[in-house]
């Protein structure tokens, strides 16, 4: 779904400019060797992260739809479970576009260096309104061979832990205690998508964030898997 708003005035640069950091890309390929998951601070260039935030928080509310729980035919709203609104990304907007060439880069190298068949990208917007929240839940079952890879990155200036709207991440089915994130701009999580439980506890004011899968293709013939 695509903004009917104008874009911010500043645009992040093609080619030498496209934030493309191996050292980083290589410590979050060992973190998820090590521990299955990556929390870095300030990942995302500075300039896009902003680009990002300004764009997300410039959208109109029309963009955004109501989050269900479940894909295809299984796709239902649950209010119970989770209560944000979501914008699909589509990448015809500058910063849209800039988001999965940089997403791109990144799967190329866990590609590269950890053999993990990445194929595809599907990715959002959401918008977390004062009291909103996604209780514990797995992003893929076991079994499921679509959704390898998650990725989260936040968009909110000066978040504290007041505001609250943390992700906390569980590291399996049994673990009550988590590691908690704070949503602050720039900050980027990845983690096998099958293998951690997780929630975004209640927001005291608007949080934005970005969420994606990176999936493997599991079309066959008779049926195309599709991106979302």
């Amino acid at each position: 779904m695509t903004s009917p708003c104008p874009l911010p005035a500043a645009r992040l640069a093609d080619g030498n400019d496209r934030g493309v950091d191996d050292a980083l890309f290589a410590r979050i390929a060992t973190d998820l060797v090590d521990k299955g998951f990556s929390i870095r601070p300030g990942a995302l260039p500075t300039a896009l992260a902003a680009e990002l935030h300004d764009y997300a928080c410039s959208l109109s509310p029309r963009a955004f739809r109501r989050a269900g729980v479940g894909r295809g035919n299984d796709h239902t709203l649950n209010t119970v479970v989770r209560s944000d609104d979501i914008c699909w990304i589509s990448g015809e907007d500058a910063p849209c576009a800039a988001w999965l060439r940089w997403c791109g880069e990144l799967q190329r190298f866990l590609n590269r260096q950890l053999f993990l068949g990445l194929f595809s990208l599907e990715s959002h917007f959401a918008h977390y309104a004062p009291g909103d929240f996604y209780r514990r839940h797995y992003d893929a079952f076991r079994g499921d061979a679509s959704r390898v890879l998650s990725i989260v990155l936040y968009l909110n200036r000066a978040w504290t832990s007041h505001d609250g709207g943390e992700l906390v991440l569980y590291g399996d089915q049994g673990d009550r205690t988590g590691t908690r994130v704070l949503p602050l701009l720039g900050t980027l999580v990845v983690f096998m998508s099958e293998d951690f439980p997780h929630e975004v506890l209640p927001a005291r004011r608007d949080r934005y964030s970005i969420a994606g899968w990176f999936r493997r293709n599991t079309s066959l013939t008779s049926r195309v898997d599709p991106p979302r």
